[in-house]
C-alpha cells in the first residue's frame, strides 16, 4: 500500500487530493494546522485518514509527519497574493521556512519523493505568452517569491541530497471545497457566490485580464502522475489547461449558467496582480504524461453545481 503525507491536507487542494488517494485505497496522513484549512473539508474521509493538527514549520512535527511515508505531497502554504502583501512575514514563514523544514525531514526519513505545489505567480507580469518553464522568473509579491524559493530548495535537495523532487506550477486552481467566504477568496468562488446572492462581484481592474484557470481534477491528476512517475529529478512543470479567458467572460458565463444578470463592481487593480496568464503544458506532458482532464467551462459548471448545494 502506498503511503502518502499530504501537507495542508485540510485545505482546498490538499483535501481534494487526500479524498482521491483514500478512494484509491492508499494510506493517507494529513498534516494541517487549520490556519486556513477546515476540518469540514475532510469530514467525509476523517475516519479513513490519519490526521495531525500541528504546524509543519516545527521540525519535530515535520519529522513525525514524514515517518514511514513513501511520498510527500506538499500543498501546505499561506495561499494568497494579497495576504502576502499585508503580512509578508507570515507568508515567508509558511512558504519558505516550512518548505525547507519539510524537505529536510523528508530527506532524513529517506522519503522516496517530494512533490511540491509551486505557483504560476513566479512568472510575474512578463508580456510573453504562453509561460514556458525556461523563461526568466519575475515574482511580484512575497507569495510569489516564497513559492519560487521553495522550487529552488526542491531542486537543490535533489542535486545535493538525492531526494527525488518535482515542482508543479499551478495556474489559478478552482473547484469544490474552495472557500468563498475568506477575505482573500479566490476569484471564481467569490464570483459564483456573489452572483448566487444577486450581489455585484468585485473585479480588480477592467476585467480584461486573462487567466489559465485550472479545475481541481487536473491538479489532483498532476499530483498522482508526479508521485508515480518512474523518476523525478528536481523538475519544474506547469499545471494548467493551456487556455485562457478574461474575467469579464467568466462572469458572463456564471450569469448565464445561473440565469442571472448581475452587474460587475470594478475597482482599482491590486499590487502584485498579474495582467495575463497562459501556460505551455507540453513539458508536463513530456515528463509525467499530464493532460488536462477537465477544461474550463466544464469545470466551471461542476464548481457552480457544488457551490449551489454547499453554500
Amino acid at each position: 500500500m502506498e503511503k502518502f503525507l499530504v501537507t495542508g491536507g485540510a485545505g482546498f487542494i490538499g483535501s481534494n487530493i487526500a479524498r482521491k488517494l483514500v478512494g484509491q485505497g492508499c494510506f493517507v496522513r494529513v498534516l494541517d494546522n487549520l490556519s486556513t484549512g477546515k476540518l469540514s473539508n475532510i469530514a467525509d474521509i476523517r475516519d479513513r485518514i490519519e490526521f495531525i493538527q500541528a504546524d509543519m514549520g516545527d521540525p519535530n512535527v515535520a519529522a513525525a509527519a514524514v515517518k514511514d511515508m513513501d511520498i510527500v505531497l506538499h500543498e501546505g502554504a499561506l495561499p494568497s497574493v494579497p495576504r502576502s502583501v499585508e503580512d509578508p512575514a507570515a507568508t515567508h514563514r509558511d512558504c519558505v521556512d516550512a518548505t525547507f523544514t519539510m524537505l529536510l525531514a523528508a530527506r532524513n526519513a529517506k522519503v522516496k519523493r517530494f512533490v511540491y505545489a509551486a505557483s504560476s505567480s513566479a512568472y510575474g507580469d512578463t508580456p510573453v505568452l504562453p509561460k514556458v518553464e525556461s523563461m526568466p522568473v519575475n515574482p511580484l509579491s512575497p507569495y510569489a517569491v516564497g513559492k519560487l524559493v521553495g522550487e529552488y530548495y526542491c531542486s537543490v535537495f535533489y542535486k545535493v541530497f538525492g531526494l527525488e523532487t518535482i515542482a508543479l506550477r499551478y495556474f489559478n486552481v478552482f473547484g469544490p471545497y474552495q472557500n468563498p467566504k475568506s477575505q482573500y477568496a479566490a476569484a471564481i468562488p467569490a464570483f459564483v457566490t456573489a452572483v448566487l446572492n444577486g450581489t455585484s462581484p468585485t473585479v480588480y481592474g477592467d476585467g480584461e485580464q486573462t487567466r489559465d484557470f485550472t479545475y481541481i481534477d487536473n491538479v489532483i491528476e498532476a499530483n498522482l502522475l508526479a508521485a508515480r512517475a518512474p523518476r523525478t529529478s528536481g523538475e519544474v512543470i506547469n499545471i494548467a489547461c493551456g487556455d485562457r479567458i478574461t474575467v469579464n467572460e467568466i462572469i458572463a458565463i456564471i450569469n448565464k449558467l445561473l440565469g442571472k444578470n448581475v452587474k460587475i463592481n470594478y475597482v482599482p487593480s491590486r499590487a502584485g496582480d498579474v495582467k495575463h496568464s497562459l501556460a505551455d503544458i507540453s513539458l508536463a506532458n513530456k515528463i509525467i504524461g499530464y493532460k488536462p482532464l477537465v477544461m474550463f467551462k466544464d469545470g466551471l459548471e461542476k464548481a457552480i453545481d457544488w457551490y449551489k448545494h454547499n453554500l
